[in-house]
């Protein structure tokens, strides 16, 4: 048989087992002693019985005129006789029978003490020098219904004290194990990215090692974490320099050059030097989706922030490609103004680069923070949308993205506890892409729960 996987059901089933085996041998066993007991009992009730009814059947039967035959008592009243009697002369002759006595029970007269044959238990006994002789008889099937009325007692509690006991277990250890499953709810309520301490200071001493293992495990986690983001933020952030230094450089180059191939050699230079300087910005965004404070101790109104990052977009290349819908009414949130910023800059940079080069981008903010952004192009097959997310993914490889901007979109999407769903085609459509995300506000169920 195999044992349950639960803890708990392991420990409730071994204990209600182990309950229930020495219940039954404590019960055989007092059993056992009880019907020693019960044959003790009885035989000093037969030997006092007859000892009682001998000097009282002597008496009678000394001054008995009529000696002629057995007398057989009559009974008082109507009962069951348990015990019975009969009392005989040397020769065998009955004189004396209790009103139930059977003769054919007792047999011939072997001397005082006591017999048993295969249906009763006796005792003999003589008086005036064995010339009058008396033999009590019991039935053996009345020993064995008190033996068994006993066992009965003994094991009927088993229907009853049993399945209460095994309750009142079954709550002792769910109650001992209360401080684990709290511990498991912990450790499962943590976001992907929350590597910090789980407290464990009620468990019980046997779960304890094992609790602070885990919580070792996930501090040299968190530490080769940290140490890679501050890594790719650092080389991110010293690379801006030189890079910012060597496209002046270059561009200096182009101005002052009059020769066509140079010319043209240093705008592929300087080309590549923005697609590196755009992808350390990529790099120090990721480290910042990752690693920083997404949620803050105050809200802020997300339309201001979505104008004014959509607005610096237009300008800077988009110029009425982007259909912004705000509703009336604020959208408040407790979510770090720049990780939005980073989130809708991302989304829709994403969408104006592989849409349709002529198409607008539609990005919608709802009241209950639904962020939504979408644009028209060809349907991407759904292997390529499960792909997207992954770093240095692109849909479309011979654009100059750095593969990185849904990357930190999900990055953010899911500290914030808000899944990032990927539609191709827009619902409702038969071509385009829809990526959409629910932002934390004021009032949902997630309001309060940071990251």
């Amino acid at each position: 048989m195999r044992l349950p996987r639960s803890l708990r059901a392991r420990l409730g089933l071994s204990l209600g087992l182990v309950l229930t085996i020495l219940w039954l041998l404590a019960a055989a066993v007092t059993a056992v002693i009880v019907r020693g007991e019960i044959d003790e009992v009885f035989d000093s009730a037969l030997r006092e019985t007859a000892e009682r009814i001998l000097p009282l059947a002597v008496t009678e039967i000394v001054g008995r005129e009529d000696q002629g035959g057995p007398q057989r008592l009559a009974p008082i009243r109507t009962h069951r006789e348990l015990f019975t009697y009969l009392v005989r002369d040397a020769e065998g002759r009955a004189l004396l029978q209790s009103h139930a006595a059977d003769p054919a029970v007792f047999p011939p007269w072997d001397g005082p003490g006591f017999r048993q044959t295969a249906t009763h238990r006796l005792y003999s006994d003589a008086a005036l020098q064995g010339t009058i002789r008396i033999t009590v008889a019991e039935p053996l099937a009345h020993r064995a219904e008190v033996a068994r009325e006993i066992r009965m007692s003994l094991g009927l509690p088993l229907l009853v004290v049993l399945p209460v006991a095994l309750a009142a277990i079954i709550l002792a250890v769910r109650f001992s194990l209360d401080p684990l499953r709290r511990f498991r709810i912990r450790l499962e309520s943590r976001g992907a990215r929350d590597l910090s301490e789980v407290p464990a200071g009620d468990l019980p001493a046997e779960i304890a090692p094992l609790a602070a293992a885990l919580n070792s495990l996930l501090a040299r986690l968190r530490n080769a974490f940290e140490a890679e983001r501050s890594f790719a933020a650092n080389a991110a952030h010293e690379l801006r320099t030189p890079l910012a230094g060597a496209i002046a450089q270059v561009q200096r180059l182009r101005s002052e050059t009059r020769d066509p191939a140079t010319e043209a050699r240093a705008a592929e230079i300087e080309a590549t030097l923005k697609r590196l300087t755009r992808l350390s910005e990529r790099l120090m965004q990721l480290a910042r989706a990752e690693g920083g404070r997404l949620r803050m101790d105050r809200s802020t109104d997300l339309r201001d922030i979505a104008r004014i990052v959509l607005d610096d977009l237009a300008r800077a290349g988009a110029p009425g490609r982007i259909v912004l819908a705000l509703p009336d009414r604020p959208v408040m949130s407790d979510l770090d103004p720049d990780a939005f910023g980073i989130l809708c800059r991302n989304l829709v940079e994403n969408a104006l680069r592989h849409g349709a080069q002529d198409g607008p981008v539609e990005v919608t903010l709802a009241a209950d923070g639904q962020l939504i952004v979408a644009n028209d192009g060809p349907v991407l097959p759904r292997d390529t949308l499960e792909r997207l997310t992954t770093r240095f993914e692109r849909a479309n490889t011979g654009s100059d993205g750095s593969g990185l901007g849904l990357a930190i979109v999900a990055a953010i999407a899911e500290r914030i506890g808000s899944p990032l769903r990927l539609d191709s085609p827009r619902p409702g459509a038969s071509s385009g892409f829809q990526a959409s995300l629910r932002l934390p506000t004021e009032g949902s169920p997630d309001a309060a729960r940071g990251r």
